[in-house]
This record gives C-alpha cells, structure tokens and sequence, in this order.
C-alpha cells in the first residue's frame, strides 16, 4: 500500500452531500472528445479548489498522457503502480494513490502505458466495469473523485462512463465549441441505457473565456441557450498563470493562489460542491 492510501482515515463514511441527501463520494468525469479543451485544467483545479474547502478529492489520471499527475507533481518514470497496473493487472486502487502537495487531495496517477490499454482491455473480463469496481474499494475513503478521460471515446472513457455519477465537460469559448458534443452527449446516453443508469450530464464548464473578445461572449450565449441550467455561472478566464502552473506541478491555488484563474476555480468548487460563495 503506498504512503498516501496509509494516510487515509480508512472505514469513516464519507458525509452527507448538501443538498443531495446521499452517502458515499460524488464521482464526476470530466470529458471532451476534443483535445485542448481544458479537460485536465479543469480536473486538476476544480479537484484541488474542493479540496481546500475540506473535501477529501480522489482524482484518476485516465489520459495516457498523464498530464493529471505531472500537474500535480508526480514524475511518471517513477511510478511502482498506475492506473494501467489497476485496470490491467488487477493492482487494488489504493496502492497506485499517491498524496499531492493539497491537503485533502490525491492522485492516481497514469502514464504512458495506459496507450496500450484500450487495446489490452477489448478480450479482459467485464472490461467495461474495471473502474468502477477499482473505485469500489476506496469509495468510502473520499468525497469526490474525479475522473480525467483521455480525449476519446474508448474503452477508458467507456469505463469512467460506466464508473461515474456526473459527467462535466468544459467548452472552450472558440470556434467549433459545440463540434463533437452531440457525439459524446449520444455516448452518455449509450452508456446510461446500458451499464449505468444513474449517468448524468451535469455540468458545462466554459473556459477559456476571454472578455475582451465578442467571440467568447457570443459562444458563452450560445452554450447558455442550448443547455440552460447545466451550464455553470462559474466561468474560466483565459489567464496565463493557469497554463504556467503545470510545468511547476502545482495546482493554480498553490501556484499563484490570487491569480484569476484560481479565484474561478474557486468559484467553480463552491458551484458545483453546493458551497455558499
């Protein structure tokens, strides 16, 4: 079991969630077919603003790539258990988990050989619900987990599909916001016909807003009309200490914890969470 899975107070039940009269962790994956899009800015952040509400925030790198866990200092060279070792070689969940520099807030870190695992998992035993059975083990532990998808819509986004609660899919307030939407909407309704009833598409986070541009506030009017509630007041500015904070490995609430972009973030987990703001 790694340090950070003997850190967590096992067997305490995760408390009630405001305003939705339930037990146990609210899971939400965060997809977009689309690639830069600021899926995993969103994620990392989102997961570490919760966590400095006092949140206890599980986030599950499902992207090859591993951004997830490099934005939150974890080198992926160094790696004695990842998500492919969960998902592939049935390691338990809680030996891959690694604490970050956020109180409250963890890591499953991926790296580069998750690539293969779309391919690996099409002949595995129940391949769709590897996740969500993984999650199973820990659930207790956590109140939120986040779940970054890869910027497809195979089997990996299949499995945190079949894993979660909510689905969150932030749009970039650009040309083509909306291109691809219908499809991954059409794969949430697939996935909740077939192996998850409870799937809902809960929140649209618009990012990458940039308010000297009539193209941002047209976009943003734009997602608004089509999805009404679901889309979050909470929007994400364009903001250059965001794309910075990566390469530090840190989080824009520990990076430039005044920035605006961490003061969205912020917004955005009081929205989301129920938290008065």
């Amino acid at each position: 079991m790694s340090p950070a899975a003997e850190s967590v107070q096992r067997g305490q039940a995760a408390p009630e969630w405001r305003g939705r009269g339930q037990h146990g962790p609210r899971i939400i994956a965060v997809a977009n077919q689309k690639g830069g899009v600021g899926k995993t800015t969103t994620a990392v952040n989102f997961g570490a603003a919760a966590a400095e509400l006092g949140h206890r925030v599980l986030i599950i790198d499902l992207d090859p790539q591993g951004n997830a866990s490099t934005g939150l200092g974890i080198n992926p060279r160094g790696l004695e258990s990842s998500m492919y070792d969960v998902l592939l070689h049935d390691v338990p969940l809680d030996e891959a988990i690694e604490a970050a520099e956020v109180k409250n807030l963890f890591i499953a870190p991926a790296n580069l050989d998750l690539a293969g695992a779309e391919i690996e998992l099409v002949p595995a035993f129940s391949r769709e619900m590897r996740l969500k059975n993984a999650i199973n083990t820990v659930a207790s532990d956590f109140d939120l987990v986040l779940i970054d998808c890869p910027p497809s819509l195979g089997l990996l986004t299949v499995n945190a599909f079949a894993a979660a609660s909510e689905v969150m899919v932030p749009i970039q307030c650009e040309y083509y916001a909306l291109e691809g939407l219908g499809q991954l909407m059409r794969n949430v309704d697939l996935v909740r016909r077939n192996l998850n009833a409870d799937l809902d598409l809960s929140a649209i986070v618009l990012v990458m807003y940039d308010a000297r541009t009539n193209l941002s506030a047209q976009v943003a009017g734009e997602v608004r009309e089509h999805f009404g509630a679901k889309v979050c007041r909470a929007v994400i500015p364009r903001n250059v200490r965001l794309s910075e904070a990566p390469s530090f490995g840190q989080p824009i609430t520990v990076f430039d914890p005044s920035s605006r972009g961490a003061i969205a973030y912020r917004d955005l987990a009081k929205e989301v969470m129920g938290e008065p703001t």
